[in-house]
């Protein structure tokens, strides 16, 4: 049998089965957390730290990613207050400056009010959302490929830099693949990097709802939980 829990995020109490994480409640619940590397159905990591929250314990707030923290009785979790939103945008940007040919991530700079990029662009293939390797884990149960190396020398590979035997070819990681998708304007060769910003549009209603899902275009391409 289910059980269920009371907790409050941005002011509003909501009751939700113990052992969801903040972030789906959220999301169930139409309350507009940011995210990247969340699936609903894979186990989370919280890499891309996009879906920060505040989570008020005693008066004191403790920030931490929402993907992971599981819900409590009688919680309180503020996701969309100044000192959020300011963290998000410089997370969002220094996405959008790894990887600009990401419409998944392009559209993610604009929903969390990136405006401009102050960092160098890198114009990488891959932001280590982790996506690819739990799906392939997880799913496909093909563990085909992983993480390799440390620090700035972590990335996602098969065994020996070769195709793995293991690999069933159900093309299920470029599909979670954030970098799946080119921006609208088309891919940015080195030196033509920016941020391109079209959808700002979508926001408009949002505005009007901070914090609220307002079931806006910028959440299709990386497959955003309410889609």
């Amino acid at each position: 049998m289910l059980q269920y829990v009371t907790l409050e995020i941005d002011g509003a109490d909501i009751v939700v089965p113990r052992g969801l994480s903040v972030l789906d409640a959220a999301i169930e619940h139409g309350i507009c957390i940011p995210h990247l590397c969340h699936v609903r159905y894979l186990s989370d990591i919280g890499s891309c730290r996009l879906c920060i929250v505040e989570h008020v314990v005693n008066g004191r707030s403790k920030i931490t990613t929402s993907c992971t923290l599981r819900v409590q009785e009688d919680m309180v979790i503020q996701s969309n207050t100044e000192r959020i939103r300011k963290l998000r945008r410089n997370l969002a940007e220094l996405l959008v400056a790894h990887a600009p040919n990401s419409r998944a991530i392009q559209d993610i700079a604009v929903r969390c009010g990136v405006k401009e990029v102050r960092y160098p662009f890198r114009n990488e293939n891959c932001v280590l959302c982790g996506r690819c390797v739990r799906v392939c884990s997880e799913c496909a149960g093909a563990n085909a490929i992983g993480f390799v190396g440390r620090g700035k020398n972590r990335r996602v590979d098969s065994p020996f830099g070769s195709l793995s035997e293991f690999c069933v070819e159900c093309h299920t990681c470029i599909e979670l693949c954030p970098m799946s998708i080119q921006p609208c304007i088309g891919y940015m060769e080195p030196g033509e990097e920016r941020l391109c910003g079209a959808c700002e549009s979508q926001l408009d209603l949002a505005d009007e709802l901070p914090g609220h899902c307002v079931w806006c275009e910028l959440g299709e391409n990386f497959q955003c939980g309410r889609y």
